[in-house]
């Protein structure tokens, strides 16, 4: 349900832009807008995983540079039975991580060091466990597109006086309500595409990493470090906030992700179905620990 949710929602993204061109530039503008989109997304399919990679100055790693980091998302994308992806890491002490890449055979997945400094061995499992649960369920690509259309869109209203057609239709109210409800009705679905997501990744990570409540102790620690630690990536560029596990500001109301505390509740109700009992790891499974890279 959730993915024929997300296909409307990307039409519906689709249908806004190609009005936001009709009302400037007439049927010719409809498939103007149509085509800057298809062009974006085309240059966004290929080259996103490098463009967010490079934002962050991230620096791939692998079994040797990262022991223990590397072996447990190998670990994880074997549970998932994924290819395994690209790993970075970013120096940071913002805690938080995400993956990206236009399919599973082309995913990267990174975490900063704030984050992995912050969190258990049990709960960074499960943070990777989600990214990669993005990964399973293809968001990686449905995010960027979903991104790049309403980055049009914002654009095209921003510019969009300077390409109204002759007939006045870009004039008077239409043009009021392209420039300023346009960009509006965009961010709100693709904050309705992205929440719907992370649920999806929450569950498909509690699943792969069978420890629901260690990525719901994770959350409320990256949220609450990444609400007073600043990430300057997303100050920069506040567009990347979608990336991320947990935004900067959880309590902004135009928020992509769902309020933790929800997300929290999500996964507690998860672990009752999976019969988990608590955060902490049992005394078995701190027995296993040193054969297990996931504890």
């Amino acid at each position: 349900m959730s993915g024929f949710k997300t296909l409307i929602l990307l039409s519906a993204l689709t249908a806004l832009l190609m009005a936001l061109g009709f009302t400037f530039g007439g049927a010719q503008g409809a498939v103007i807008a149509f085509a800057v989109a298809l062009g974006m997304n085309l240059f966004s399919y290929w080259n996103s995983d490098k463009i967010v990679l490079r934002m962050h100055n991230a620096r791939e790693v692998d079994a040797q540079s990262a022991p223990d980091f590397y072996p447990m998302v190998a670990e994880l994308a074997r549970r998932a039975a994924l290819p395994m992806p690209r790993v970075y890491i970013i120096d940071s002490p913002h805690p938080n991580a995400f993956a990206t890449g236009r399919d599973p055979e082309h995913a990267a997945v990174a975490a900063t060091t704030g984050l992995l400094n912050m969190l258990t061995k049990d709960e960074v499992a499960g943070v990777m466990a989600h990214e990669l649960g993005h990964v399973k369920n293809r968001d990686t690509l449905i995010m960027t597109m979903v991104a790049t259309v309403a980055g049009a869109i914002s654009m095209l209203a921003n510019f969009g006086m300077f390409f109204r057609s002759g007939d006045n239709r870009g004039n008077g109210l239409a043009t009021l309500l392209a420039v300023i409800v346009a960009p509006l009705a965009a961010m709100i679905v693709q904050m309705a595409i992205s929440r719907t997501r992370e649920f999806g990744a929450d569950r498909a990570g509690a699943e792969i990493s069978g420890n629901p409540m260690a990525l719901a102790s994770a959350l409320a620690k990256i949220s609450k470090g990444a609400a007073s630690i600043p990430n300057p990536v997303s100050e920069r560029t506040p567009a990347a906030a979608q990336l991320y596990i947990v935004p900067t500001r959880m309590s902004d109301m135009f928020s992509t992700h769902p309020a933790t505390e929800k997300r929290i509740e999500a996964l507690q109700d998860l672990a009752q179905d999976m019969g988990a009992a608590s955060i902490a790891p049992s005394a078995s499974a701190r027995r296993r620990s040193a054969l297990d890279p996931l504890g």
